[in-house]
């Protein structure tokens, strides 16, 4: 089996920001404490991505270490192939989620972690990425490969906000928007 095209293995989970690599850390604020477990259950069943348009395969368990997953974007044989594997899922009593790394064959060469806190001010999603052009279409769109990652950050964001919306979470914690976000795009 073909292994992780990035040597830094689990920097996402331990808060890393390696060399050589463009910078993601995102955070959008889903709603109050009681939205934690729903955001934990559609982020640890791939919710994000196939929320993002992705197309994940079906059957999908809970993201487990050593899952390797191919997703895919677009349609037929023009489908662009993710190959992923999940290096690490967090449980922790107010932090869980998972991170993946990629696979030779991804657009991109790097990690990323998809995290849902618990906070004293409400339930967050969290995703950090580092990346680099991992194909010679990657390299060849140089600021538009940022751009589309950007975009498919904020289709993730959108997806969540989504998928644990409820007007109930905006009365958990009054004055407090119901979402509200922290965008931090480094290079």
């Amino acid at each position: 089996m073909a292994e992780l095209s990035y040597p830094e293995v689990g920097a996402t989970l331990a808060g890393e920001r390696p060399a050589g690599y463009r910078h993601l850390a995102v955070e959008r604020r889903l709603g109050g404490p009681e939205r934690y477990d729903a955001a934990t259950a559609f982020v640890l069943r791939w919710g994000l991505q196939r929320g993002a348009g992705l197309r994940v395969p079906g059957g999908l368990h809970p993201a487990t270490p050593g899952d390797r997953v191919t997703l895919r974007l677009g349609l037929g044989r023009a489908a662009l192939r993710i190959p992923v594997e999940v290096v690490g899922v967090l449980a922790e009593p107010d932090r869980s989620g998972f991170a993946y790394g990629t696979l030779p064959g991804h657009p991109e060469c790097g990690e990323e972690l998809f995290a849902v806190e618990r906070r004293t001010d409400g339930t967050w999603l969290v995703i950090r990425a580092f990346s680099r052009p991992g194909r010679w279409f990657t390299r060849a769109a140089g600021p538009l490969g940022r751009l589309a990652q950007r975009v498919m950050t904020w289709r993730y964001l959108e997806a969540a906000s989504r998928a644990v919306w409820s007007p109930t979470a905006a009365q958990a914690a009054p004055g407090v928007p119901l979402v509200t976000k922290r965008h931090r795009w480094r290079r």
